[in-house]
């Protein structure tokens, strides 16, 4: 068991990181500073960094589509999917979700999608619910990734 974990240990050493640069090495003390620096040429902003293909970002939900059968309310281990009776459908909490993909799996008419967003940090609670996003559009992924 110690060998195997020093193996993937060392193996990791030399893998590529799946994390973002930020923006600069040294960030001015403004945003405003700073584009006005990458402008002149002074600072190199780093590219962004596509998303994996198998990412599990903030859900989209067609409400249309959906027919009320509750199987994703079953499998969420987060409890962050609700029914709402009187419609017979859903709504998500993305601030309890775990982003585990299992309601988009078993969904049988396909109308939860998993997007690529990942900044979904938000000051407002209620905008944390989703409660429709329209037919799930699937994004053109950034060069490079």
């Amino acid at each position: 068991m110690i060998n195997r974990m020093i193996v993937q240990l060392v193996r990791q050493l030399w893998e590529r990181t799946f994390t973002n640069l930020f923006p600069v090495a040294r960030m001015p003390d403004s945003m405003t500073e700073a584009l006005d620096a990458a402008e002149k040429g002074w600072i190199e902003l780093n590219p962004p960094i596509g998303v994996n293909e198998h990412f599990r970002g903030r859900l989209n939900y067609d409400r249309e589509a959906c027919i009320g059968c509750r199987l994703c309310i079953r499998v969420c281990p987060a409890n962050a999917i609700e029914f709402l009776p009187e419609d017979k459908k859903i709504q998500i909490h993305v601030d309890r979700c775990c982003f585990c993909a299992q309601c988009v799996e078993i969904c049988p008419v396909k109308c939860l999608l998993s997007s690529e967003d990942y900044l979904i940090s938000s000051y407002d609670r209620k905008a944390q619910i989703v409660t429709d996003t329209g037919k799930p559009v699937k994004q053109p992924s950034v060069e490079g990734a």
